[in-house]
């Protein structure tokens, strides 16, 4: 009854930008934390970035500086806005949200991931 959609991903020249989003829909009672991950071929799945329900934000050493992560908890969104890409950048990038649903349980949900290609 929960879900996570992103958008946003596409093919981009190094030094560009894009701007990834996530929302999530369904019998949600509350969200704690949202981030975002991402793998490359031949990589393990690594955090990019996260934001509490309070605006605490967390980056890895690779992005900082050049990715911003916001929240709109009205719409339940999460968005990761990309500039100065690199081709290191490209993997898939995937959605994450720990929540509480509307019955009670608590876990982890995780979007389908959207593809990022930057190129030299």
């Amino acid at each position: 009854q929960v879900q996570l959609v992103e958008s946003g991903g596409g093919l981009v020249q190094a030094g560009g930008s894009l701007r990834l989003s996530c929302a999530a829909s369904g019998s949600i009672f509350s969200i704690n934390t949202m981030g975002w991950f991402r793998q490359a071929p031949g990589k393990q799945r690594e955090l990019v970035a996260d934001i509490t329900s309070g605006g605490s934000t967390n980056y890895a050493d690779s992005v900082k500086g050049r990715f911003t992560i916001s929240r709109d908890n009205a719409k339940n969104t999460v968005y990761l806005q990309m500039n100065s890409l690199k081709p290191e950048d490209t993997a898939v990038y995937y959605c994450n949200a720990y929540l509480e649903e509307t019955t009670g349980w608590v876990g982890d949900y995780w979007g389908q991931g959207t593809q990022v290609t930057v190129s030299s």
